[in-house]
């Protein structure tokens, strides 16, 4: 069966590999972003059945117009939207920054997901997968991205109870340091890397190509029930908080 993906955030890093792994299955896949000529490159490179569809997933009117673009039945989504907002910024000097610099984060990382999840819940299948991507982070207090992180994989317990009785599934993927996404941008340090790899029992940094596996045996047959979970993917690093 051909099944109807979603994935936010699917322009660029772990959401593009995501989008390749389902594409490669033969799924039709909607990727969306701010960035349309970031997302029409994409789509081109991933093949026809990959679609890309700009939306700003802060603003539920924009949200409620992707939605009402997407064939009639969802089968997956994936919640890949996210990043530190605060990444390589200063420290806040007022209380009014600070509100901004949390309130950023947490409409990007936590937000951004209820409000999509709530836009596509009427629209989803039968037995459809909702996966969303976390961090480490969220463990480690890690100012407003963690927290934001951490709402997330508490949210997601809540919404795998509303969705169940209709047999949909939720979970978190919460990757530890990835390679090969924009993330950090130009801030992240040699050092800082090799530390964040030293942590990991496998001696690497992750991939976006480990998510988007783990993402895809979530949306499969084998994993109809596990629901409610954060799927660590993150090389045992983990083991050392």
């Amino acid at each position: 069966m051909t099944r109807t993906v979603l994935v936010t955030g699917g322009g660029t890093g772990m959401g593009y590999a995501i989008a390749a792994r389902f594409a490669a299955d033969g799924d039709e896949v909607y990727i969306t972003g701010r960035r349309a000529e970031v997302l029409q490159k994409a789509a081109a490179a991933l093949g026809e059945q990959v679609h890309a569809m700009p939306c700003d997933h802060t603003d539920p009117e924009r949200i409620l117009a992707a939605v009402a673009q997407l064939p009639g039945r969802l089968h997956v989504l994936v919640n890949n939207l996210g990043g530190a907002v605060s990444i390589g910024l200063p420290e806040p000097d007022s209380l009014a920054g600070l509100a901004e610099r949390w309130r950023s984060d947490l409409n990007k990382n936590l937000l951004a997901a209820v409000l999509t999840t709530y836009a596509v819940a009427e629209r989803l299948a039968d037995g459809a997968a909702v996966v969303h991507i976390g961090s480490r982070a969220a463990d480690l207090g890690d100012g407003s991205y963690g927290a934001a992180k951490a709402g997330l994989a508490s949210w997601n317990i809540d919404i795998a109870r509303t969705l169940g009785p209709r047999g949909v599934t939720s979970n978190v993927v919460s990757p530890s340091f990835t390679g090969g996404t924009d993330l950090f941008g130009d801030t992240l340090t040699a050092e800082q890397s090799d530390q964040w790899i030293a942590e990991t029992f496998l001696g690497r940094a992750g991939t976006p190509t480990d998510i988007a596996e783990t993402v895809y045996f979530l949306a499969s047959p084998g994993a109809r029930y596990i629901t409610g979970q954060v799927i660590n993917v993150d090389g045992g690093a983990r083991t050392v908080l």
